[in-house]
């Protein structure tokens, strides 16, 4: 398994590799850091000569983030690990402790707990994939009991034993304190933006107070002129595809284009199974901001492409404003969830209504039907399902 990542990985960088020669990009191997508003210098690696000076008209900062630790339970590459370890162990731990129950934890603990790992998950928050929508987060959490993941919330680590061939985690539960040995320590406790010897102090670039991202503005520019940053060391959340979308956009401002960032909604997916899908607003997010909303909840059960997949766990809910019908959320748990998010994404960019969703013709049998589905109990017009009585059938 670790051949094949690492064969599809080489695939991706030689792949860019290409593309940077192609486009004429100079590629320089190294660790960088600002010397100045308007310079960096660069130190090769062992062996590559010595440092290099640049100077530039216009610098993009995209270093990502670094894995937090937590005093007395830090990463040795050994029993304590980050997500980068993980992601490189060439044998099964039989007794995998993790750490965190975010999106890391609950999909490696997945991953691992497939493989034949005995899984426990401790979190410190009332729920596992904190932020996430409740249901969603219900919903893997039965997935992954069933799987037989040990799964501990509310529950605050207070120390770590460690030998050469065991760790200990102990923590205090809702039912007390409690240990929880194991062959690896997975922790998972969030992250921070890398602003780390970036030289930031030398070029004037300013820091948020909250979070210590590099501060931005619309057009993904600092407060030093020519000095832009994007991905996680600018500004939440910590996605990819955000990361990218913004990266095209500092391109285009320094390309001298007219572009600023406009979204109003970004997706995220959890990569479990069920699969977790969500974008924009909760029922509960939407009243909170005064708007009269209501969601629907459509089961994969009723759907036919679900059956012939072997896919039948999970739902859809569609959150929409009360009389216009327009599309303000949807939050889904089950298989390909992930794909068929972004339909809702551009409904909301759109400001689409239920309705156009409903109207649009779906191919069948497919998981993206699930977004027509749902838009029509949302009209109380299921096709699928039992219709609702008449008195909670809305007619936008």
């Amino acid at each position: 398994m670790q051949q094949w990542k690492e064969e599809v990985l080489s695939k991706e960088r030689n792949g860019v590799a290409m593309l940077f020669k192609s486009m004429g990009v100079e590629w320089i191997h190294g660790t960088a850091r600002l010397t100045g508003p308007r310079s960096a210098t660069v130190e090769a690696q062992e062996g590559a000569g010595g440092p290099q000076d640049l100077e530039f008209q216009a610098c993009i900062l995209a270093t990502g983030a670094y894995h937090l630790s937590l005093p007395g339970i830090e990463p040795d590459g050994a029993r304590v690990l980050t997500a980068r370890e993980m992601l490189t162990l060439r044998s099964v731990p039989a007794r995998l402790v993790i750490l965190g129950g975010g999106v890391s934890g609950v999909e490696l603990g997945q991953h691992y707990a497939r493989l034949g790992s005995k899984v426990t998950i401790v979190e410190l928050l009332p729920q596992i994939v904190p932020g996430t929508e409740a249901d969603l987060a219900r919903e893997l959490r039965k997935a992954l009991e069933q799987a037989g993941v040990e799964i501990w919330t509310g529950s605050k680590a207070t120390r770590l034993e460690k030998t050469d061939s065991q760790v200990v985690l102990h923590a205090e539960t809702p039912q007390g304190p409690r240990d929880f040995p194991g062959d690896v320590l997975f922790l998972t406790v969030g992250k921070r933006p890398e602003t780390r010897n970036l030289g930031l102090e030398s070029a004037g670039v300013h820091l948020t107070e909250r979070g210590g991202f590099i501060q931005v503005d619309d057009r993904m520019a600092t407060n030093v002129p020519g000095i832009f940053a994007v991905g996680d060391v600018a500004r939440p959340p910590m996605l990819a595809h955000k990361a990218y979308r913004e990266g095209i956009l500092a391109a285009e401002v320094i390309a001298g284009l007219p572009s600023r960032w406009n979204h109003q909604v970004i997706p995220g997916v959890i990569y479990t199974a069920p699969e977790l899908a969500s974008v924009g607003l909760t029922l509960e997010a939407a009243r909170e901001k005064g708007i009269a909303a209501r969601e629907v909840r459509f089961p994969y059960l009723a759907l036919g492409r679900a059956h012939a997949s072997h896919a039948t766990q999970g739902f859809v809910k569609m959150v929409a404003e009360e009389g216009t019908g327009l599309v303000l959320g949807l939050h889904a748990a089950g298989e390909r969830s992930g794909e068929f998010v972004s339909e809702a994404a551009l409904a909301i960019e759109m400001g689409a209504t239920v309705r156009d969703i409903a109207a649009t013709i779906h191919p069948h049998p497919t998981f993206g039907e699930l977004m027509s589905e749902t838009a029509l109990l949302w009209l109380g017009e299921p096709m699928h399902v039992a219709r609702p009585s008449h008195r909670e059938r809305p007619r936008p």
